[in-house]
């Protein structure tokens, strides 16, 4: 086995057009897939289904899988452990073939066989970081951290309140209360 775990050979595949090769991979998640509020964690084992099928131009790849999220609430900071089903597919070209059809495309966008195989990393940061929630929330309905004491709402009783007053109104609470020393 070659030292990238992400790294899958196709000579088993041949370049018959319709050629099928399925994989099961059990592959350890790498570094940064994710956000700065949700993401794999690294090291994170990832049960992967990997289907390869040889076609004219080249290798069309589709990937499967659940991957493991942790991450916190945006509204409350709370701790968030969660599945997420992944789901890609993608064309690899060969190098012939991809001059080919580059007419009018860009070069850049497509995939391009390697002599070794398919590196379907790639592949998979798109299918898990483009799927991820942009706000993650603990419930559909958090409301989020108290302003004033910074505990969770989830927590707080109905009837939590802070009797704060803005200094800018402070010389008035004193016209509110009597005065004693007339």
């Amino acid at each position: 086995m070659s030292a990238n775990p992400f790294l899958i050979s196709t000579h088993d595949l041949g370049r018959s057009p319709g050629s099928h090769r399925d994989y099961s991979l059990t592959v350890p998640a790498p570094a940064d897939l994710g956000t700065d509020v949700i993401g794999v964690p690294e090291g994170a084992e990832l049960e992967l289904q990997l289907g390869l099928t040889a076609v004219s131009d080249g290798v069309l790849a589709t990937l499967a899988g659940t991957v493991p999220l942790a991450g916190e609430c945006v509204r409350c900071l709370t701790p968030l452990q969660r599945q997420q089903a992944v789901q890609a597919t993608e064309m690899f070209f060969y190098p012939s073939a991809r001059l080919a059809a580059a007419h009018g495309e860009d070069d850049d966008e497509m995939a391009e066989l390697s002599g070794e195989g398919i590196d379907f990393e790639p592949l998979l940061r798109d299918a898990v970081v483009l799927d991820l929630p942009f706000d993650p929330l603990c419930r559909p309905d958090c409301r989020g951290l108290c302003p004033d004491c910074g505990l969770p709402w989830a927590e707080l009783p109905a009837d939590h309140g802070h009797s704060v007053i803005d200094p800018r109104w402070a010389a008035l609470a004193a016209l509110q209360t009597p005065q004693e020393d007339k």
